[in-house]
């Protein structure tokens, strides 16, 4: 696990209740220092065709948001800075709000097929989409370009792999295809020999 995401996430009410069920607390040494994305990681994101987006209001409450597009849309633009175009929604604009006076955020990650899941903590800023249409060619398909809203830039402070017990694997419609496919040609070679050998 990279070395700055816990010192980030393990606050003296966490050590508490660690405490409480364990009978310790790991301690940690150090100012935290960001950890930066690797190739797995980097490869990893690249795949998702959604995630997360976790942000806390200014009276203190968690709001979680889903995001989704095609495999990518979630840019890597170095090891410690990622970006998505964002899109005309339900008009709230909670998450953009939130980020206006908190600008930390917890990104989720799921592979469901592989029962894998990525977290990210950073802090996230929101432009203005009209201010940059060169960096909406750059986040955002040229098909959905006109829809792009707002650009969000995340500086990744830190991260942690999951281990993926208790993760229901799920599929979606394109990868049962896939899976289904080789059966279906199966079925059909049989379908065909059937067929052939009637008409004799």
């Amino acid at each position: 696990m990279p070395s700055n995401f816990l010192k980030l996430a393990v606050t003296e009410s966490v050590r508490k209740a660690q405490r409480h069920y364990f009978g310790c607390s790991p301690a940690f040494s150090g100012a935290p220092e960001p950890d930066p994305l690797t190739p797995d990681e980097t490869t990893f994101i690249q795949a998702r065709d959604s995630f997360y987006l976790a942000t806390v209001s200014e009276t203190g409450w968690p709001y979680i948001q889903h995001r989704g597009g095609r495999p990518g849309f979630l840019r890597v633009l170095n090891p410690q800075e990622l970006a998505f175009a964002d899109y005309r929604g339900n008009r709230q604009m909670l998450s953009t709000g939130n980020l206006a006076a908190n600008d930390k955020v917890a990104l989720f990650l799921m592979d469901y097929p592989q029962r894998t899941r990525l977290k990210i903590l950073g802090h996230a800023r929101v432009e203005d989409a009209r201010d940059h249409p060169e960096l909406i060619r750059q986040l955002a398909e040229p098909d959905v370009q006109r829809m792009v809203e707002r650009l969000f830039f995340i500086k990744v402070e830190s991260f942690d792999w999951n281990c993926p017990k208790y993760i229901t694997p799920r599929y979606t419609a394109e990868e049962i295809q896939e899976l289904v496919a080789p059966l279906k040609a199966r079925i059909a070679e049989l379908e065909a020999k059937l067929q052939s050998s009637l008409s004799m």
